[in-house]
């Protein structure tokens, strides 16, 4: 799928961004070009790579000009760019809109015409029943990508996107803000205790996206089978983790609670009771078919090959199995072995 082709990641320099294009660097594509509006970012990850399979484009989602010239001779499209901070989005609302909507239109219309063959648009589960303006945007986000397959018209195109969990490390994760708290000798400052999240590592977000451009046959949310977190659980592993390696007694590192912040929720759902009967899976992966599909549908959708109707699944974090304390040790060694003495 990736091997010889060109591909497009916006919002490359983000912590997601650059994992995807360390990721699909190693499948062989014949280039990858890097669209991103923060010209600091793509100066640093131009340094870090130095693979001269890689194209920097400086640019903003909503200029659609510049996504022309972008997406022009593209085989494959990953839409990572987007306000991805709950806060910040709840308080600037119509900056969101125009960023993870219209710039989103704006992409998937260039797509269209450039005659791309795949496009993944990266939502969240904050889409599942949002609570707040950043997941709203999501979830319009997903119904977008979905309809662009019916009115791409001739142009055989596929559109699909992928929801994600928190990203352990990514930069509006919990886990960077963790670790600064640690760092400085805390305290780490917990909004509330009985907070769940559902996560997933790098390599989880990689498979995600790489099993959706192959699997897709248009229109289907996919999702992976993610681990859930009791945010408390992950304040003590990391104190235990991190303290020492900061030159801190964990015992001496305290966890203080700050209150919810505006738009938060206390857990993460990964679907709604309305898309499971039309939810199909594999070993790792659901893929939501898309709801206007079938008889009355103006959207047909046959089914995927290896997936078959889900059985049982679990929606939210709140009633998910959570990783022990001792496991979620575990996992953070594995994602950080540099950072941390074995």
């Amino acid at each position: 799928m990736i091997a010889d082709k060109n591909i497009l990641v916006t919002g490359g320099a983000g912590s997601v961004g650059t994992i995807l294009i360390r990721r699909i660097l190693k499948r062989d594509p014949n280039v990858v070009r890097i669209l991103d509006n923060s010209e600091p970012g793509l100066a640093a990850l131009k340094k870090t790579l130095d693979d001269d399979r890689c194209r920097f484009l400086s640019g903003n989602v909503r200029d659609k000009d510049r996504l022309r010239r972008a997406v022009d001779d593209i085989d494959i499209v990953v839409h990572t760019a987007a306000m991805k901070h709950v806060d910040i989005c709840e308080y600037n609302p119509f900056e969101a809109v125009q960023t993870n909507v219209m710039g989103l239109q704006n992409l998937i219309e260039a797509s269209i015409d450039a005659n791309v063959d795949r496009f993944v648009f990266t939502s969240s589960d904050k889409a599942v029943h949002p609570a707040n303006t950043m997941g709203t945007t999501k979830l319009l986000g997903e119904k977008l990508v979905t309809a662009a397959n019916k009115y791409s018209g001739g142009h055989d195109i596929k559109l699909t996107s992928v929801r994600f969990g928190n990203v352990i490390n990514s930069s509006h994760s919990v886990i960077p803000i963790f670790k600064d708290q640690i760092q400085t000798g805390g305290p780490l400052t917990l909004t509330d205790p009985k907070m769940t999240r559902f996560f997933l590592t790098y390599d989880d977000v990689a498979s995600l996206v790489i099993n959706a451009m192959e699997h897709t046959e248009g229109g289907e949310v996919f999702v992976h089978k993610m681990d859930a977190i009791r945010i408390e659980d992950l304040a003590e592993a990391m104190i235990d983790v991190f303290g020492p390696v900061y030159g801190h007694d964990p015992e001496n590192i305290e966890i203080t609670t700050t209150g919810r912040r505006v738009g938060e929720t206390f857990d993460e759902e990964i679907l709604t009771e309305r898309e499971v009967p039309r939810t199909i899976e594999n070993e790792s992966l659901y893929a939501v078919t898309p709801e206007q599909s079938g008889e009355n549908g103006y959207l047909t959708h046959g089914g995927i090959g290896g997936f078959k109707p889900v059985e049982d699944v679990v929606r939210s974090s709140k009633h998910a199995e959570k990783l022990s304390q001792d496991e979620i040790v575990t996992l953070l060694k594995t994602e950080f072995e540099e950072e941390i003495p074995q």
